[in-house]
């Protein structure tokens, strides 16, 4: 056993490491990824018999308005969370300065990433709210009536959307900055050298070193975006009339509270379906960039 053992620990060793991560993973997400796809063939309250319906669900859902309203509100999620990447990079170019209190400064950009989505959530609440928010008192202060934002059915989104990008840009500064801290001091001489100050530094020395880190941030952005769910629920729950609604929230709202699981699942499918365009765009692009290094 100990000769035997010594001939394949190369590959034993790491394969017995992986082994709890990778049963785990095949139990909680690929398991239970091909039953949610089996169940959206069904109607099913979740805890009765199934009843198989086919493609009925699916055929509901292409005639269902809400779901056009959901996936609206994911495409404007997708557009709006693609500033995120520009505007962490613009802050960590910022923080990344040698001045005097910029640590303060990097500990104020940091916090929203440490704090709970549900914690970011109550508070812009409170900042939106029409009567005594911070929005509220801002406007009065400039003698006007505050909008109220999260009962508007035609801005609701774009609010929702405001508040979670706080914590996203907050993400990509992290990225950038350690992207920002790992820049080649070489090629960085060579450009003072030539001559690059300012603009031209930037755009020909430090962004390029940046590419493969704008490219994580811009993928994992858009991740997020369609898996937006947690700031929905806190602030708005899909209203007003569910068009704050996005595909995550819509699919737990008709598998919790309506008791509609193969509905669910069928939404479910849909959202999994779109995500994995953009992963399979995320690792083309990586294997590219390992390829290209």
């Amino acid at each position: 056993m100990t000769i035997w053992w010594r001939r394949h620990r190369s590959w034993l060793t790491p394969a017995l490491l992986l082994a709890p991560g990778l049963l785990l993973f095949l139990v909680i997400i690929v398991a239970s990824s091909i039953e949610t796809f089996l169940i959206s063939f069904f109607e099913w309250d979740g805890i009765g018999p199934k009843t198989w319906i086919g493609l009925g669900n699916y055929i509901e859902l292409l005639e269902d308005p809400q779901f056009y309203t959901s996936l609206k509100n994911n495409l404007i999620w997708l557009m709006m969370f693609l500033l995120a990447p520009p505007a962490g990079l613009a802050i960590a170019l910022l923080v990344n300065q040698k001045i005097a209190g910029m640590r303060l400064a990097k500990s104020l950009f940091f916090m929203p990433l440490v704090l709970a989505a549900v914690t970011v959530g109550v508070i812009f609440n409170w900042f939106y709210d029409p009567t005594f928010g911070l929005l509220a008192i801002i406007f009065n202060a400039l003698g006007a009536t505050a909008p109220a934002l999260l009962s508007d059915e035609h801005l609701v989104t774009f609010a929702v959307i405001i508040a979670a990008l706080w914590p996203q840009i907050a993400f990509c500064l992290v990225l950038f900055l350690a992207g920002l801290n790992n820049l080649d001091e070489d090629l960085i001489g060579a450009g003072r050298v030539d001559g690059a100050r300012g603009w031209n530094m930037l755009r020909h020395v430090v962004l390029p070193q940046l590419t493969q880190v704008a490219f994580i941030a811009i993928a994992i952005t858009l991740v997020g975006a369609l898996r937006s769910f947690d700031l929905i629920s806190v602030m708005t729950a899909g209203g007003p009339f569910g068009s704050s609604t996005v595909l995550a929230y819509q699919m737990y709202e008709q598998s919790i509270f309506s008791y509609r699981f193969g509905y669910g699942a069928a939404i479910a499918t849909v959202l999994f379906l779109i995500m994995a365009v953009f992963i399979a765009w995320y690792l083309r692009g990586l294997i590219k960039a390992e390829k290209g290094t």
